[in-house]
């Protein structure tokens, strides 16, 4: 049977004995419902997992770690999401998806169409939102490696900034122009929001030296550009 698996913003290290933070511990004994002594997995970002066993002490829950493992599921691709920033849920799925099928790096991005407006607090609230379902991503999935989350910015300020040796735009109506790299270690992805990109805008990301990245005849929702664009680069290149 899997272990429940747990992110914990600490050093680890086999023989200590770890306190849990309050939110994860009412994780553990509420939600999880977990019994003194039961064995559960915990990893930190840095690489690798522990085992180790629940200890309660009053509200106090702690972890003694028994033993680490050097398991890694990272995808030999390190992508780098640019994602148009939708509302609500539908940027929750992307990230969440996104860090399921292997990215190493999400920008959310300002567009023209992204039609959300986030002032500085606002901004900060939905980082910090997001980095908390990219954890839980790396809890589900099995990543012992936390992807990088960006602060939003502009769509141009993002292009500029662009070194990966193959980068790629989605946009209906685009052919695939894509670039036959037989080994391919890092790629740059451009999703836009519910509105797409404006023709500027795609100009813009051509100008950059971006391929366009053909998804069907089917016009995708944002959210399913977003996985099936991973899911090709994935195939083509990584792990898939």
């Amino acid at each position: 049977m899997r272990l429940p698996r747990l992110y914990l913003n600490s050093p680890l290290a086999v023989g200590s004995v770890v306190d849990l933070p309050k939110e994860t511990s009412h994780y553990v004994r509420q939600v999880l419902r977990l019994r003194e002594g039961a064995p559960v997995s915990v990893f930190n970002g840095l690489g690798g997992e522990y085992r180790g066993l629940l200890g309660f002490n009053n509200k106090q829950t702690t972890l003694t770690l028994l033993d680490f493992f050097d398991s890694a599921v990272e995808s030999p691709l390190a992508i780098h999401l640019g994602q148009g920033i939708s509302r609500g849920e539908k940027m929750d799925y992307v990230v969440q998806k996104a860090v399921e099928l292997g990215v190493t790096e999400i920008t959310p991005l300002f567009t023209e169409r992204c039609g959300v407006k986030l002032v500085e607090d606002r901004a900060q609230k939905r980082l910090d939102h997001w980095q908390k379902i990219m954890l839980s991503a790396c809890e589900q999935s099995g990543r012992n490696t936390v992807p990088k989350i960006n602060p939003p910015m502009a769509l141009a300020v993002w292009l500029a900034q662009r070194q990966e040796p193959q980068r790629f735009v989605c946009q209906p109506g685009l052919a695939s122009s894509v670039v036959d790299h037989p080994v391919l270690t890092a790629a740059a992805l451009l999703v836009g929001s519910e509105g797409g990109f404006t023709e500027q805008e795609v100009q813009l990301a051509l100008n950059q030296q971006f391929s366009s990245l053909s998804l069907g005849p089917r016009v995708l929702r944002t959210e399913t550009a977003t996985v099936a664009a991973i899911t090709k680069l994935q195939v083509c290149w990584g792990d898939l």
